[in-house]
């Protein structure tokens, strides 16, 4: 009996040390072996639940508070052929205060969810929580290196005028995220950003309501075709991969559509390049008409000539 009893004993301690547990750095495997606690295995069921819940009221609220906060800068702050609603100008000292406003207003959101998503996947570990394959497991080098990816797609999604979502879409591949929330993701980033510009235009007048609500319906019809059909046909046969050949499809056909649209713009100006424009030009008055630009650098450099004798 005492030799059944060790060998039962030897074969449970075999079974503990086999299960299944996630790691990272940082973090203790032995006190994963938490199946057999109660508070463990109720800590568990509790995260279960939170993260079940379709619509968490918590996330909603701060993503209303995100948007509200900058609706309101961008109003104050002007911008995108809109003024100011109280006068600032790119001259003022305010404007800069405001544009500074606006980084500490979604960086804060940004380090804020990021150190609370290590802290949530940490809590989760510590209980052995059941991950999904294709969880990101946050720890705080993943999210430095990540968090610079972020901020290096979103600067380029604002140099060449692309949408954030087809810069950080591919990179969400790339780390693995399920398809589905990559796109979930990108959906409402793009809805924040671009529903708070929205709210200025329609402020100020400047909105084309024909061609407006043409693009709205037509989206929406793809919107609707996308979740009913498409998302339901990737629930059904488990192929993901649809989603990654759509997103691919999107960015080449939009890559080409900019370089058309590059080469019709010089061409429509007789292939002229006419530089950047100045960041500040209210009082300045600095258009963008080459002619001009290349008068500006014949004063300047009077050897240019020879190389533009036009």
């Amino acid at each position: 009996d005492d030799e059944a009893d060790a060998t039962a004993t030897e074969a449970c301690d075999a079974t503990n040390e086999d299960s299944t547990t996630i790691a990272v750095d940082g973090f203790d495997s032995d006190k994963a072996e938490a199946e057999d606690d109660p508070k463990d295995l109720e800590m568990r069921r509790h995260f279960l639940e939170i993260d079940s819940r379709q619509y968490p009221k918590e996330k909603l609220a701060y993503l209303v508070l995100l948007w509200v906060g900058l609706t309101i800068i961008i109003l104050l702050k002007g911008g995108k052929g809109v003024e100011s609603v109280i006068g600032v100008t790119c001259e003022d000292a305010g404007y800069y205060a405001l544009v500074a406003g606006q980084f500490i207003w979604t960086m804060g959101f940004a380090a804020f969810f990021g150190i609370k998503n290590v802290m949530k996947t940490n809590e989760r570990l510590a209980v052995n929580y059941p991950f999904n394959d294709m969880d990101i497991l946050w720890d705080y080098k993943k999210l430095q290196f990540y968090s610079f990816f972020t901020f290096l797609a979103g600067i380029i999604a604002g140099l060449i005028g692309v949408g954030g979502g087809m810069v950080l879409g591919p990179l969400m591949i790339a780390m693995e995220v399920n398809p589905r929330v990559s796109t979930s993701t990108t959906a409402t980033m793009v809805l924040l950003t671009s529903s708070s510009v929205a709210v200025i235009f329609v402020m100020s007048g400047l909105v084309p309501w024909e061609y407006a609500l043409f693009f709205f319906l037509v989206c929406l019809c793809g919107a609707y075709i996308g979740k009913t059909k498409i998302d339901a046909y990737v629930k059904r046969t488990g192929m993901a991969s649809i989603l990654i050949g759509i997103l691919a499809t999107i960015i080449a056909l939009a890559t080409i559509g900019c370089i058309v649209n590059l080469f019709m713009g010089l061409a429509s100006v007789n292939w002229c390049l006419a530089g950047f424009n100045q960041f500040c030009t209210v009082s300045s008055g600095s258009g963008s008409d080459c002619a001009a630009r290349l008068l500006e650098a014949h004063d300047l450099f009077p050897e240019a000539q020879r190389m533009f004798p036009f």
